[in-house]
């Protein structure tokens, strides 16, 4: 029998940059403002521009302070026929106040690598595989909700979620792990994008995905260096974190990695989190390219 022959579409950096962009101009994507309904509503209309099949779960969440919030989880599918399906996730929804910002921590945050950036590789992946029919595998991309309205780090515990959630953290993932799109829904594993835009960004395999999912991890982490981004995903291992990922794997039973960024000598996240940097003079095309072509190659060699 002849070897297959791959052709991984080429992922191209400037049009995820784009993506980024696009997101950033509506504003602060902050639940239940007009800008996270506009941005929200340009998720939609880019899933289906690019050939997905479109489904939205519209549910509401309460938040840490006090707010009841209006959430929309986004939900794009290719190749429905294939069994053996690949899950693609980032949050979109935008944190509320840049609460680690010296200067103005509780004005407006871009959130250009909070949240965007994940998005904008994502919206590329989809531009790219769109009737694509050498693709193996079936691929599911979720754009989470709720992800970033949680504590402040100085309330840490001092009020719990109500019944029903686990953390004022990740409600879109929360929901979803709960309430899957489809009945029965199955995934041979996930890849959750979070801070995945940022100059010199760094990805150390993250604790709970070496946890859940170690072999995807070797996985992702052995095609990035073959590719020629060893310098992006660093073979080394961090401490376990609160993210998405965490209700996907622990309740929705699919085991799933975070490509997160880890900087030395800070930890995760990078000295602009959830403060005023976060904007689009951080976010670098390289970055955007060297985790989009590694996880397009990923699922391109998937049988």
């Amino acid at each position: 029998m002849p070897e297959r022959v791959i052709s991984v579409p080429r992922f191209n950096g400037d049009s995820a940059f784009i993506f980024v962009k696009e997101q950033v101009a509506f504003g602060p994507r902050v639940p239940n403002s007009e800008a996270h309904k506009n941005a929200g509503d340009y998720l939609i209309h880019k899933l289906k521009v690019y050939g997905a099949e479109v489904v939205t779960q519209e549910f509401d969440a309460p938040s840490y302070h006090g707010k009841q919030l209006q959430l929309r989880n986004i939900i794009g599918s290719y190749g429905l026929e294939k069994e053996k399906r690949i899950l693609l996730a980032a949050h979109w929804d935008t944190r509320p106040f840049a609460d680690k910002d010296s200067s103005n921590p509780t004005g407006p945050m871009d959130g250009a690598n909070d949240g965007a950036s994940g998005v904008g590789v994502l919206l590329e992946m989809a531009r790219l595989i769109q009737g694509d029919t050498s693709l193996q595998v079936g691929v599911d991309i979720i754009f989470f909700d709720g992800e970033d309205w949680g504590e402040p780090e100085t309330a840490q515990g001092q009020r719990q979620p109500p019944k029903g959630w686990d953390s004022w953290w990740c409600m879109g993932s929360q929901y979803w792990s709960r309430n899957k799109h489809k009945p029965n829904y199955a995934a041979y594993y996930g890849i959750l994008l979070d801070m995945v835009g940022a100059k010199r960004s760094q990805f150390f395999r993250e604790g709970a995905s070496l946890q859940y999912a170690p072999g995807i991890v070797a996985k992702i982490w052995n095609m990035g260096a073959r590719l020629g981004y060893g310098d992006y995903f660093v073979k080394q291992n961090a401490h376990a974190i609160t993210d998405d990922h965490i209700y996907v794997n622990e309740w929705a039973k699919i085991p799933m990695v975070d490509i997160v960024h880890y900087q030395q000598g800070i930890g995760y996240f990078g000295d602009y989190h959830h403060s005023q940097k976060d904007n689009m003079d951080l976010i670098s095309k390289e970055t955007l390219e060297a985790v989009g072509a590694t996880l397009l190659n990923v699922i391109y060699y998937e049988e």
